[in-house]
């Protein structure tokens, strides 16, 4: 479980807006990016490679927009 003190200073390194968690990951609150941050092992990665679109999409590119397939 992630310490309540973390979660209240991290924020969405894309946008800067605060996360929630949301079962095994991390949420951004801002409804344009909302990218999800996965946390493994109590360990929260926020990375933008590593996070998934609100979509579903698989990884962010970090670049605004969808990757390629």
């Amino acid at each position: 479980m992630i310490d309540a003190k973390l979660l209240d200073v991290l924020v969405c390194p894309a946008c800067r807006t605060k996360v929630r968690l949301e079962g095994d990951r991390l949420v951004c609150q801002n409804a344009q990016c909302g990218l999800r941050y996965p946390v493994r092992d109590d360990i929260p990665i926020m990375l933008i490679q590593e996070a998934e679109k609100p979509e579903g999409r698989g990884p962010a590119t970090g670049s605004g927009h969808p990757a390629s397939a």
